[in-house]
């Protein structure tokens, strides 16, 4: 699994930056293809100078898979809580791209059945 962080504005410490590799790696539980060597994760993280502080960090994860382009943006005031929040909208569209792309899913047997 090839993961790649961009920071702007700030830099993750140690904890920080091994909890968001746990994060990002329980999307590799949901489909075996984000671990192939084709397959990255971009993580592009920014601290932005706003007068809502609570829209500090703006965080933007892209999970690009052999077929497909997923992404997730988040703004929160903490970079764990925005990888979180990404993550939690990530897991939706992998397996939805697991189904698609799978030979006995649900959404592949709907699919055959419109062809015919």
């Amino acid at each position: 699994m090839n993961i790649q962080h961009f920071e702007k504005g700030f830099h993750y410490n140690n904890t920080e930056l091994l909890t968001v590799a746990k994060k990002i790696g329980k999307l590799a539980t949901y489909c075996q293809k984000i671990k192939d060597e084709g397959s990255y994760i971009r993580i592009d993280a920014e601290n932005r100078k706003t007068e809502k502080k609570r829209d500090a960090m703006k965080v933007a994860i892209t999970v690009k898979l052999p077929t497909k382009i997923l992404r997730a943006e988040s703004r929160r005031p903490d970079v764990c809580e925005a990888v979180d929040r990404c993550v939690e909208k990530l897991s939706g569209q992998v397996k939805k791209y697991k189904e698609l792309h799978q030979k006995k899913g649900k959404m592949q047997k709907a699919r055959k059945k419109g062809k015919k």
